[in-house]
């Protein structure tokens, strides 16, 4: 028997561990899934509606347990509360459009004719979440999916190997029933057979671009759809008529908060020439206030990162581009708790280039670098040299200006004067090896439900 095991980085140690499924196993899963999926989606959608709001207000209730499990499975302290803001936001939006994003579309309604598109749910949509926000990123899609009138099978990441366990157990308490919302504890070759094995009516990853091109192979010739969020290498730009210190509070949050472990966190920045100095000291200043530690303590503000082995990814970058000429900004002496393990003090790079791995493969961790640029055609030129896209976050009083260069940017999302945030009302989505499809808004719904058109000749007199 397989088993699934998160090592806590708070102490090194085994903090939980599951059997996987055998393949047959989670065939029962799907079966059961598959057969609950008819009844579920001839409910009222407003019945669906109101059920997973119910399971987002029982799991809100469980606060007191599912905190303090998030800082043991991946490390983030607890003084922030978890992931509650950005649960119950997407989840109340989703609730707020599903009557409309759910609406036929009719074409016509006379005499003779009716003829309208309807949406209609694609049946079991399987969700494969991430350790790094693992309530927000499963939300993500488990909410609209079983509003649409699917029912959703959820496999976590060993990292975060409870919040399946916690959402299903909350969602299922609340009265959604429990074949139409289930979570599987798999192994990836399991996972592979049963999307090959056309399980599935539609898949959602979120996770790394290797592991969205395994997604991919397995799935083909099966004609399952797929939802796929991968890597990214965000890009910041910081202009001449930015306001500085909110773009040194943004900036610097979106890079390192959650120990730099977001999807759409800053990982490189570009500034202004003319604001360029005061920028970097600014940044290097507000960094040096984190205190790295203990994530259960609730003096602690950063964190450790989730596992050892992806620190060590952050300071071999690091290291890299240090010999290659960059200069390390951030003192560590003030920061004791870096163990060379899992804790890990922040850092700001400068002296950066686009020849280092440091500017261009993905970090994910609390490290940025700084590069000086002259042009808003030079800022362009190097945030479009990435073979990522999923966020860009311009910093300048001119909304005519960003507009314009954002049209121009190969990304999913363009922000000005804000960054590292998903706005529910907004398609969620990248371009180019950060992936494809989209989830949330409208568009969410439309891409976990199918349309089905109606064109009916009426029998007239």
């Amino acid at each position: 028997m397989t088993m699934i095991t998160c090592v806590s980085p708070v102490n090194g140690e085994v903090y939980a561990e599951r059997p996987a499924l055998s393949l047959d196993a989670a065939k029962d899963v799907v079966a059961r899934a598959r057969k609950a999926q008819k009844d579920w989606a001839r409910r009222p959608l407003e019945d669906r509606v109101q059920l997973v709001l119910k399971g987002v207000a029982r799991l809100n209730e469980m606060a007191d347990v599912v905190v303090p499990e998030l800082a043991w499975q991946m490390g983030r302290p607890i003084k922030y509360g978890g992931e509650y803001r950005g649960f119950n936001e997407r989840s109340n939006y989703v609730a707020s459009i599903a009557a409309d994003a759910m609406a036929p579309l009719v074409v016509e309604d006379s005499a003779n004719f009716a003829r309208r598109i309807e949406r209609e749910p694609h049946g079991v949509v399987f969700v494969i979440a991430p350790w790094n926000y693992p309530y927000m990123t499963a939300i993500n899609t488990v909410a609209p999916a079983l509003m649409a009138g699917n029912t959703v099978i959820l496999k976590h990441a060993s990292q975060t190997l409870l919040v399946g366990e916690r959402l299903v157990q909350a969602f299922v308490e609340a009265g959604v029933p429990a074949d139409v919302f289930q979570n599987v504890v798999l192994d990836h070759d399991t996972t592979s057979a049963l999307i090959a094995a056309g399980s599935f009516n539609f898949v959602n990853f979120t996770g790394s671009v290797e592991g969205g091109r395994s997604i991919e192979r397995a799935a083909a010739g099966t004609f399952t759809s797929l939802g796929l969020e991968l890597g990214g290498k965000d890009p910041g730009y910081v202009m001449e008529d930015a306001d500085l210190d909110a773009a040194v509070d943004t900036l610097m949050d979106g890079a390192t908060f959650n120990s730099g472990q977001c999807c759409c966190g800053i990982e490189r920045i570009y500034v202004h020439e003319s604001l360029y100095d005061s920028f970097v000291e600014k940044s290097v200043a507000w960094v040096s206030n984190y205190k790295l530690g203990n994530p259960l303590d609730p003096e602690t503000s950063l964190g450790p990162m989730a596992h050892k082995r992806f620190a060590k990814v952050v300071r071999e970058q690091i290291a890299d581009a240090v010999a290659k000429g960059a200069k390390a900004l951030v003192d560590p002496k003030l920061f004791p708790a870096d163990d060379g393990g899992a804790y890990l003090a922040p850092q700001i790079l400068v002296n950066v280039d686009h020849s280092m791995a440091f500017m261009r493969e993905e970090t994910f961790g609390p490290a940025v670098g700084i590069m000086k640029v002259k042009s808003d055609a030079e800022a362009l030129e190097l945030m479009n040299d990435s073979p990522y896209g999923l966020t860009a976050s311009l910093w300048t009083k001119d909304v005519e200006r960003a507009s314009r260069i954002g049209r121009e940017i190969e990304t999913g999302t363009v922000f000005m004067n804000r960054a590292d945030y998903l706005d529910p009302a907004l398609c969620w989505t990248g371009v180019k090896e950060t992936g494809r499809g989209g989830s949330l808004s409208i568009i969410g719904f439309h891409n976990l439900t199918r349309p089905k058109s109606y064109h009916l000749k009426k029998v007239t007199a």
